[in-house]
């Protein structure tokens, strides 16, 4: 499922991301590659902020959305 759909407080592992090679390369830039846990800090309206190692990221849902956990 995408990573829009977890809930705020909860601890997930991201499994694939999906989409072109430049969109996964800067999400991996980011610290989003596959079996790294991340938490969810905040949802509003699909957009997210989400704990990735030992920093903060802002995802809109169109990025949220090729994150799969």
């Amino acid at each position: 499922m995408p990573l829009t759909l977890a809930k705020p407080g909860e601890n997930v592992t991201i499994r694939r991301i999906a989409g072109k090679d430049e969109v996964r390369a800067h999400l991996a830039e980011l610290g989003f590659v596959a079996d790294t846990v991340v938490t969810v800090v905040s949802a509003l309206a699909g957009n997210l902020i989400v704990q990735v190692k030992d920093s903060r990221v802002a995802l809109d849902a169109t990025l949220a959305n090729r994150i799969f956990i």
